[in-house]
């Protein structure tokens, strides 16, 4: 076995001399590190965010984009920042509590900055029949407000251009909302005449 390098064993003793217990961290980098931490957390407490969209809070509430990339890194790390769980989250509430389509979804997570894999890959829990579903289910809330059965052609027109227009909104494509618009309308119709 060779003898250990005498510089090294110099090097190592000297280091054992200064050390001092607590002080593996750095002091000056945490408390700059501190208040970006503090404020993105007090962002996910109030509601979980991808990583993009606390990125841009954070810069824009003017903290050094290097000091906000080190703490998002650590919140991801951590699991705190999951753009796939926030992704699949945010679809499936938004789908099922506002009637979203899927259309409507995909761009709402490219606005909060999702990369294209992981908002297909969320919006793969919606299914062709959960999206009919919820349109049709938008179109028969808005066909509710039907009271009487339409005097003329120009009121019926008028009913189906506000069901259609609740369903355009949530992003629903023109036949699906013209199609489901029609169905409803004409339902709530037959309802409201034998209620007379």
């Amino acid at each position: 076995m060779a003898d250990p390098d005498p510089h090294k064993v110099a090097q190592l003793k000297a280091a054992l001399e200064h050390f001092q217990p607590g002080t593996l961290f750095d002091r000056e980098e945490e408390q700059a590190l501190a208040p970006v931490r503090t404020r993105a957390l007090r962002l996910l407490d109030q509601r979980a965010r991808s990583k993009a969209e606390l990125r841009s809070r954070l810069i824009s509430a003017e903290f050094d984009p290097e000091l906000v990339e080190r703490v998002l890194d650590s919140l991801e790390n951590s699991g705190l920042v999951n753009d796939a769980v926030f992704a699949s989250e945010w679809v499936r509430q938004r789908s099922q509590r506002r009637g979203k389509s899927a259309r409507a979804l995909d761009m709402e997570l490219l606005d909060k900055g999702v990369a294209e894999p992981v908002r297909q890959e969320a919006l793969s829990q919606i299914t062709a029949e959960d999206e009919e579903a919820a349109a049709r289910a938008v179109a028969e809330k808005k066909a509710r407000e039907v009271k009487a059965a339409p005097s003329d052609r120009a009121e019926y027109d008028k009913h189906l251009r506000r069901i259609v227009g609740v369903m355009a909104r949530r992003g629903y494509s023109s036949g699906l909302s013209m199609r489901l618009g029609r169905d409803v309308l004409d339902a709530r119709i037959r309802e409201v005449a034998g209620e007379q």
